[in-house]
């Protein structure tokens, strides 16, 4: 906190907002996060996320897995975090997700709404707000206008931003291969992300480069590719890390869906690369709540001893 936020604009009420949330849980004083985040209910429709363990339909259960698995943080909607506040939001941080991209509505279409006000995240006792832009899509533009207000909104009132820094773009599928999580394109999502003064970025783990070269738009250089990035997985997320102002803007990749038996292996893989490559943390969901209570805390937890393990570090 000292050393990054120092010099910024952001007032006494939004750094200790921050450090509250970074206080909190297992990895509290580290300067590491794990933050458990629950709107796939809203993005991938509640039947599809919670019918493989209904229990999570109930929100307190939400609030239960985040506090029993040690997370920094319960990231979920106004409907979630409000039904449960009185009750937990002086036990955990909360942050509340303001926009969605709703899927009930036909044809899907790449956009966000928001769903209630930064005030009313205030007035619940929220330590901060997210929201999602997608980047690359039609209605970006209308998009960040939205959150870049609410944003310094929620900074005047004292609570910190988080942006889940996403690329929508059917052009971005190039002869078969998906560049949605490309470091390139991804890395400049971020870069934009913290341009509109994000406190922490939401980001998909790279799992390819060349996004630029391939959709043949916009500019990049080959120094990119030749100098700033390889192949290795690290350096695909550390480019990541550098488009975050260098780091000092912290980087939480997200853990994806739940694969099943794979879900371990996958989730302590992603920390190892988040932490080696510089990053913040992990924004771990899925792949928690869709399996029994006991195996998302020690699922919650695994990903968690990485970052609490002094032996592995910045490569």
């Amino acid at each position: 906190m000292s050393e990054n936020w120092i010099s910024s604009n952001r007032s006494n009420q939004v750094l200790r907002s921050l450090q509250t949330l970074l206080d909190s849980g297992r990895l509290g004083g580290t300067g590491h996060c794990s933050i458990f985040p629950v709107d796939q209910g809203i993005e991938h429709s509640a039947g599809s996320s919670f019918s493989p363990n209904p229990i999570y339909f109930d929100p307190e259960n939400i609030i239960k897995l985040a506090v029993e698995g040690g997370c920094n943080g319960v990231a979920s909607t106004f409907g979630v975090l409000g039904i449960m506040s009185r009750k937990y939001a002086h036990k955990i941080p909360f942050i509340v997700k303001i926009n969605h991209n709703e899927f009930l509505s036909y044809p899907n279409k790449f956009d966000q709404t928001m769903f209630g006000t930064v005030k009313s995240a205030w007035n619940m006792g929220a330590v901060g707000i997210g929201a999602t832009i997608y980047w690359g899509s039609a209605e970006s533009a209308k998009q960040l206008k939205e959150v870049s207000e609410a944003f310094e909104l929620a900074h005047e009132l004292g609570m910190c931003t988080i942006l889940w820094c996403y690329t929508r773009n059917n052009a971005f599928k190039v002869d078969g291969v998906d560049y949605h999580t490309s470091a390139d394109l991804t890395g400049q999502a971020n870069h934009l992300g913290v341009t509109i003064q994000a406190d922490i970025i939401k980001q998909k783990m790279p799992t390819n480069n060349g996004g630029y070269l391939a959709t043949k738009h916009g500019k990049t250089n080959k120094l990119v590719y030749e100098k700033l990035t390889t192949d290795h997985p690290i350096d695909l997320c550390r480019y990541q890390v550098l488009n975050c102002y260098a780091g000092r803007i912290g980087l939480i990749n997200s853990g994806g869906e739940s694969m099943g038996e794979t879900d371990l292996q996958e989730a302590v893989t992603t920390a190892v690369i988040n932490k080696r490559a510089g990053g913040m943390g992990l924004i771990m969901g899925r792949k928690a709540f869709q399996k029994p209570m006991k195996e998302g805390i020690a699922l919650l937890n695994a990903t968690q001893d990485v970052y609490l393990d002094k032996d592995i570090t910045v490569a």
